[in-house]
């Protein structure tokens, strides 16, 4: 197997999945400006979209969307728990997690990160994304993880999200900057994800340390 990814973007939680599971999967890196991988490949023969992540599970046979990417991983070693089974209702709580994080935490940065772009919308974007973390920092409360007290993929995809709110090369040039302040099991949270060795794997191959 094959994993897309460009370093930072939300294809880290994919790679820190394949970490915590342990898996034999090929790290392909995609230039975002030129959609060239280092082999000079153009990705829009893999994901004509042209962004990231991609699973090329075999030739013609592709994930392309995040949430369907860990799924997939996780399944195939339910031993290690990242997802709970399917057909239980933990099972669809944790796919009400994905699909609130797509929604709601990854597409509120998109306004941030283009900035210049949105303009005025900036000013309800931004606060309607920090009051999703507020209600997120509630949910963590009682629990150490999304699910409860175990890691899941739904807390490798908030992490991958929340770093572009914490990077200080982002806050430079864009207005992605959340902060944590008051927000204190949220930062307990994300200190507890980034201490793990799949995490911290990956950040380093993906020149983030």
């Amino acid at each position: 197997m094959n994993l897309y990814y460009i370093p930072a973007s939300c294809s880290l939680c994919p790679h820190i999945v394949i970490n915590e599971l342990g898996l034999e999967v090929e790290l392909i890196k995609v230039d975002y400006t030129t959609h060239k991988t280092e082999s000079d490949a153009n990705y829009f023969d893999v994901n004509s979209f042209g962004y990231v992540p991609a699973l090329e599970i075999e030739k013609g046979k592709v994930l392309r969307e995040g949430p369907a990417i860990v799924q997939y991983l996780a399944d195939l070693k339910p031993e290690r728990k990242l997802v709970p089974a399917n057909g239980t209702f933990e099972r669809y709580q944790l796919q009400e997690w994905l699909s609130f994080l797509t929604s709601e935490i990854h597409k509120g940065y998109i306004p941030l990160l283009y900035a210049r772009l949105a303009g005025k919308y900036l000013e309800t974007a931004k606060p309607k994304l920090e009051r999703r973390y507020e209600w997120i920092n509630e949910q963590l409360a009682d629990r150490l993880y999304l699910m409860g007290d175990s890691f899941s993929v739904a807390d490798a995809y908030l992490f991958a999200l929340t770093g572009w709110g914490q990077a200080s090369w982002l806050k430079s040039y864009y207005q992605a900057d959340i902060h944590f302040d008051n927000l204190d099991n949220l930062r307990a949270w994300y200190e507890r994800v980034r201490e793990r060795p799949a995490v911290q794997k990956a950040l380093e191959a993906e020149n983030l340390i």
